[in-house]
């Protein structure tokens, strides 16, 4: 009677076993039928315990299993054999006719003397771990999209220098160095050589070096083992190990401190690391693109930037010039980023009226091809036409036009930088006919008020409003 209660006791257990796990089970018996069938499996494959029951395993058509297709009876199945399945990732085809991503694994089960008893089957369903898997691959292909060689704009002879550059350093092994001003694209450039490289199907790892302290950027880099230093509460992978088949982009490579230059040369010229807080050296097979908006060799002069560690960076520079180098790539750039903003915001710009493009065009671009994308986002936020105008840039690109230190070369006839004394009545004719009449455009490009630009129109007798 006591056995029997046990028994009982423990049947009930294992059925509130089997109905909270978060995995399909099911059983089969010594013929191969389906004899139970836990809620997880009705989950994953559609199908009810009523509809499961006295039914062989072939009604799940695993694509998987001991060998391509399954046997007509459970004698001639593998697991007679093997005894077991382990982790096997395979689908399953779901009552509805699609197929599950799916872990199986199996356990073949005999009683006391060795007869089967029958077998135990579990199911992990990896539907949200392929999403995750393929969201992945997609992130990677746009990023390799974002970061293919044309997508590096320009047709000036400075740019086809970077081009013919970019070729070269992805069919190499070498250390490369950019150098170029703040917001001239070295990212976008370190990305076309790793994406056109062999290097390409592994990591591309981005670390700002001036973004972090001395001790956070070691970490960062290099990685730590718990208790290292306050806050190490677990192991940590650094960039570098992170980057392992791939490449690191180093950006502001000349704001790292002695400490971390000491260690980055080690990495170059061994390709080991040790995490912060350990002594076990950890081999790694990286390509590494360092970028500065500096020039090194001053710090070098200066004691600020190791000589050795420069050489070793330099082995194939790559100059990227600035905005004021290239403005023959103006045009094409204002109608890449013109694109973007469309897609991105629903509107339908077409381009640039001309006086903006004059403005455009005369502007010297501190900010280099970052501020010219930063302008064409601002224009489209005021932008209510078809074409962006003159009142719809950034305030300080239209003052800085109309100053005649602002201009590196002789203003243009369009964009006169002239103050109230060289004014004469031509010139104020000239300007009134290029900004049709508009008075207040006057005023800002010879840097006076609408009111004193009408005081010289009544002066000389011009009419205030545009002939017919």
């Amino acid at each position: 009677m006591e056995d029997k209660i046990e028994f009982e006791l423990d049947s009930s257990f294992s059925s509130l076993l089997l109905e909270s796990m978060a995995d399909g089970v099911f059983t089969l018996n010594d013929r191969g039928e389906i004899s139970s069938w836990n809620p997880a499996m009705e989950r994953v494959t559609g199908y009810t315990p009523q509809e499961a029951m006295g039914k062989p395993c072939t009604l799940l058509n695993f694509t998987r299993c001991f060998s391509n297709t399954c046997p007509t009876s459970i004698e001639e199945c593998g697991i007679y054999e093997y005894g077991r399945l382990d982790c096997r990732e395979c689908f399953l085809r779901h009552k509805e006719g699609y197929d599950v991503p799916v872990i199986k694994s199996a356990r073949l089960v005999r009683n006391r003397t060795g007869s089967v008893k029958g077998v135990v089957e579990t199911v992990t369903d990896l539907t949200e771990l392929e999403e995750a898997r393929r969201k992945v691959q997609e992130a990677n292909h746009r990023l390799g999209e974002i970061h293919r060689l044309d997508n590096v704009i320009g047709k000036s002879h400075a740019m086809h220098q970077v081009f013919s550059a970019i070729r070269a350093a992805a069919a190499s092994e070498a250390t490369i160095l950019l150098q170029g001003e703040s917001g001239t694209g070295k990212e976008l450039v370190a990305g076309a050589i790793h994406y056109n490289s062999h290097r390409n199907e592994n990591p591309f790892v981005p670390v700002s070096c001036s973004a972090l302290t001395e001790s956070l950027l070691e970490s960062e880099l290099f990685g730590h083992v718990k208790g290292s230093f306050t806050g190490a509460i677990r192991d940590r992978v650094g960039r570098f190990e992170e980057a392992d088949g791939g490449t690191i982009f180093l950006d502001e490579i000349g704001e790292i401190s002695p400490l971390i230059q000491v260690k980055l040369l080690r990495v170059l010229q061994e390709r080991e690391i040790e995490r912060v807080g350990e002594s076990k050296k950890r081999r790694i097979d990286i390509r590494i693109i360092a970028a500065s908006n500096k020039d090194l060799i001053n710090l070098v002069k200066d004691g600020e930037f190791r000589e050795d560690l420069y050489y070793r960076l330099k082995v194939f520079p790559i100059m990227i010039p600035p905005m004021r180098k290239r403005k023959e790539d103006i045009p094409l750039l204002l109608s890449h980023f013109i694109h973007i903003q469309n897609q991105k915001t629903g509107k339908r710009i077409k381009g640039v009226t001309q006086s903006s493009m004059r403005i455009l065009m005369d502007y010297t671009w501190p900010g280099n091809v970052r501020e010219l994308e930063n302008a064409i986002e601002h224009a489209f936020v005021l932008c209510s036409g078809e074409h962006i105008d003159v009142f719809d840039l950034p305030i300080e690109i239209r003052q800085l036009a109309y100053r005649p230190d602002a201009l590196n070369a002789p203003a243009s006839n369009s964009v006169r930088a002239l103050s109230g004394e060289k004014m004469s009545p031509q010139i104020l004719h000239e300007l009134l006919y290029e900004c049709h009449w508009n008075k207040a455009e006057v005023g800002r490009r010879v840097g006076l008020s609408r009111t004193a630009i009408w005081k010289y129109m009544k002066k000389w007798e011009i009419p205030l409003k545009k002939p017919l």
